[in-house]
């Protein structure tokens, strides 16, 4: 089964557990330069658009990222092809980090590092309803099978509420949707330009009559 995972998607695999035990050698050192801080704080630094997804708040949250990321990663990239996958997933963990942050700055919210893959997660989350959404997916919690452009529909609405209540403090539920808004752009951006260098190459062979 892990030869079934994909090179890009085996490298950020390994190298998220990897940076996370490596929290443990070496601190809080690792999030004071690492992690994602507010834009205001003396400890942000640019970088930390990136750098963040790899650091988790523990076992548990590492766990669901790194399973999501093993079960839909691979489909993703066989999908895109990797150097578009990389791109892609990268993307949208920035695109996740910018939305958190101008919600933090707008709704003053406790200036508090955040950390997690989710951002990225999301996206290819949104990337898999998109590419099939009528393929069936196998929920956790509870085990309910459900399409997966409902199962996205779903769990999008889910942040969206939570993020404006503020139910479940300590998520950065707008950076998840920050992924998934990163991840839809992206998707229709690619999509615009292959139908237009289709068309392009369609009235080429037309030629001028």
């Amino acid at each position: 089964m892990y030869d079934q995972i994909t090179p890009a998607n085996k490298v950020l695999l390994i190298s998220t557990i990897g940076v996370f035990l490596l929290q443990h050698l070496l601190g809080g050192i690792v999030y004071w330069y690492f992690a994602l801080w507010p834009p205001h704080l003396p400890q942000f630094h640019v970088w930390q658009l990136v750098t963040y997804a790899f650091l988790h708040g523990g076992w548990m949250h590492l766990f669901f990222n790194m399973f999501a990321l093993y079960m839909f990663g691979s489909e993703i990239e066989r999908l895109f092809g990797t150097r578009r996958y990389i791109a892609y997933y990268f993307l949208c963990v920035v695109g996740a980090a910018l939305m958190h942050l101008i919600v933090v700055s707008q709704a003053g919210l406790p200036a508090v590092p955040t950390v997690g893959a989710s951002g990225g997660v999301f996206g290819l989350l949104l990337a898999f309803g998109m590419a099939y959404p009528q393929r069936m997916i196998m929920l956790i919690f509870p085990p309910i099978p459900m399409r997966a452009w409902l199962f996205v529909t779903l769990y999008g609405l889910l942040e969206l509420y939570l993020g404006i209540t503020q139910t479940a403090s300590g998520i950065a539920h707008f950076a998840h949707l920050g992924g998934m808004a990163t991840g839809f752009v992206v998707m229709r951006y690619w999509q615009q330009s292959a139908r237009g260098k289709a068309r392009s190459l369609h009235d080429r062979r037309r030629g001028p009559w």
